[in-house]
């Protein structure tokens, strides 16, 4: 296993108060997001350590509504020393769920909003229904980031003035291709699995416009054959 105390180090940021915007992927050797339709197919207890120190970093974790179904997403409940790190250090106990979603496809009933420690947030826009919207707000503060579509620039800032300014994105890949097309994305962190899978699995990234976003190798740590990747934006957005 790594080093919990070193990857707090290593996945640090140097000031916590500036927004800062990390994703984080895993990927087959052959550009496989996920094994039987999951990334957690992917993945082994390593990975599982960085996503959950990644997790304890954060203010909030923003997730697609699409991924959050598909990956059967619960609670964001962090475990007793993760909450015992935030706590000592003047932080919310656990971080916000920050769901982002067009047509608000979601059960108010669900674990993720009746069981969560913090008041999740739904991130949509006017147009979807209001019926749903209604629903939502019983279990979430629903807010509008768009006119017909949900536009991913206000959705960062509305997590900013809420004071969420570490944000962490675990996907999915329509959202990912819309942060990277509106040049949102500060950091990600990028788990190569060491397996190929072949098929017709996606990608870590769909639609959005084509574009090239210069990155930079932060670190590289290695899982027996497993590869943990940080990359930072080559430039700062202003």
């Amino acid at each position: 296993m790594l080093d919990t105390e070193e990857l707090v180090l290593r996945y640090a940021v140097p000031d916590r108060e500036v927004p800062h915007l990390r994703v984080n992927v895993i990927s087959s050797l052959d550009g496989a997001a996920t094994h039987d339709g999951v990334s957690g197919g992917l993945n082994n207890a390593d990975d599982k350590q960085v996503f959950d120190t990644l997790r304890m970093l954060s203010d909030a974790v923003l997730v697609g509504a699409g991924t959050l179904r598909q990956e059967g997403y619960g609670a964001m409940v962090l475990d007793p020393p993760a909450v015992a790190w935030r706590t000592a250090r003047r932080l919310p106990a656990h971080p916000t769920l920050a769901v982002v979603s067009g047509r608000l496809d979601l059960d108010p009933q669900s674990p993720m909003f009746t069981e969560a420690p913090a008041r999740p947030l739904v991130l949509t826009h006017a147009g979807a229904p209001a019926d749903r919207r209604r629903a939502l707000a019983a279990v979430a503060e629903v807010v509008v980031c768009g006119g017909n579509a949900v536009d991913p620039a206000r959705v960062v800032r509305a997590l900013a003035g809420r004071g969420l300014a570490q944000v962490l994105c675990e996907g999915g890949p329509h959202l990912l291709g819309t942060l990277i097309a509106a040049d949102l994305v500060d950091e990600l962190c990028l788990t190569l699995s060491p397996v190929l899978e072949g098929g017709d699995a996606g990608r870590i990234t769909a639609g959005g416009a084509q574009v090239t976003r210069t990155m930079r190798l932060a670190h590289v740590l290695t899982a027996d054959d497993m590869l943990l990747l940080r990359y930072l934006r080559a430039h700062r957005r202003s």
